[in-house]
């Protein structure tokens, strides 16, 4: 459990980080040029910078009307200063000058999982099956992580903008500014004001304020889905009915005949269905309206690893269906010794 913080010099001499001139970070951005932005939010920009002999690194510099105030950025210094795990982005230090909030976190150089999954460019090939259940596993050991014993850290703001993804697409957590401490003593839960993303939040969060470690398995529910289906949690761009990816597909994932209907196109059919019926029923389980229906996060990593590839260990772009034939979800046969079968058609 971290100390609550009772002012900056406490935090910022608990946490185990560089402390960064601002004139620093403007030479390592070169004067926080536009063509070194890597990303922006409500927060502000990130910039792709070098320090020392050629360290790359990134550069979150807040907005000082930015949603995410002080309060954020000393939780973010807090957390990822004095937490350190390899399922984590590393905070290497920050800066805090006059009216300047700036991060400094170790680069990863392949983004964001949002960028991959929904961004059409040939900077982003889609991502495959095994690369998915891959990072889906990593993202789901730092939320474990995060929920241990060591920890007792509530994320409360996971999405697939907020995993990044090292160059071998290992999965690291990012973003720590409303991350919260878990419940002590007997108590079950944290009453907090209702903060994070539409779309991502559990029910009972909205409803209630209440906070608990389930509250972030229903987030990695529905990231899950994100990374199966290739829509966005929300999508106003969709058809009626559909906006909604939880509503929409979970009458899709009660059902194995129709798993199928919900899977990413862009995985051209590359996936074994039993292992996709697998990771579907998981996400159900992870999104169910009760939270104590909700597998705790160490299960999650368990059922995950179980559907990872053994022999490719998931960095391949490509998975085959295995040889031999099997029946669809219709009775008809889709794989043929030595062929992909054919990409499933989506209703």
């Amino acid at each position: 459990m971290l100390p609550t913080p009772r002012s900056e010099d406490e935090i910022l001499e608990s946490a185990n980080v560089k402390a960064f001139s601002f004139n620093e970070l403007k030479t390592a951005t070169r004067n926080f040029r536009p063509d070194s932005v890597l990303g922006e939010g409500g927060f502000g920009s990130v910039f792709k910078g070098w320090i020392g002999t050629g360290m790359v690194i990134a550069v979150k510099k807040l907005n000082q009307e930015g949603y995410q105030g002080h309060k954020e950025w000393l939780a973010e210094v807090n957390y990822l200063g004095t937490l350190s795990n390899q399922y984590l982005v590393k905070l290497v230090g920050y800066c805090l000058e006059d009216e300047q909030r700036l991060l400094v976190y170790e680069f990863m150089p392949r983004g964001s999982l949002e960028n991959h999954l929904f961004r059409r460019s040939s900077h982003f090939q889609p991502l495959s099956w095994n690369l998915r259940m891959k990072i889906a596993l990593g993202a789901a050991k730092g939320l474990a992580f995060l929920h241990s014993d060591k920890a007792k850290v509530i994320y409360r703001d996971f999405k697939t903008s907020n995993v990044l993804l090292d160059a071998n697409y290992n999965a690291k957590l990012s973003d720590f500014g409303l991350a919260k401490d878990g419940p002590t003593g007997d108590k079950s839960h944290v009453s907090t004001r209702v903060m994070g993303t539409h779309g991502y939040a559990a029910p009972e969060y909205l409803a209630t304020g209440h906070l608990t470690a389930k509250s972030d398995v229903y987030s990695f529910g529905v990231v899950l889905l994100e990374m199966l289906s290739g829509r966005r949690a929300l999508d106003k761009n969709r058809p009626n009915g559909e906006h909604n990816l939880v509503e929409w597909a979970r009458p899709y994932l009660r059902s194995k005949r129709r798993i199928f209907r919900i899977l990413d196109p862009r995985l051209g059919g590359q996936y074994s269905l039993a292992r996709a019926q697998k990771a579907a029923a998981l996400a159900l389980q992870c999104l169910s309206v009760e939270s104590r229906h909700r597998p705790s996060m160490d299960e999650v990593v368990t059922a995950l690893e179980q559907l990872q590839d053994a022999k490719e260990g998931g960095n391949n772009h490509l998975q085959k269906r295995p040889s031999g034939r099997s029946l669809d979800n219709n009775g008809v046969k889709v794989a043929t010794r030595g062929k992909p079968a054919p990409s499933p058609k989506l209703i």
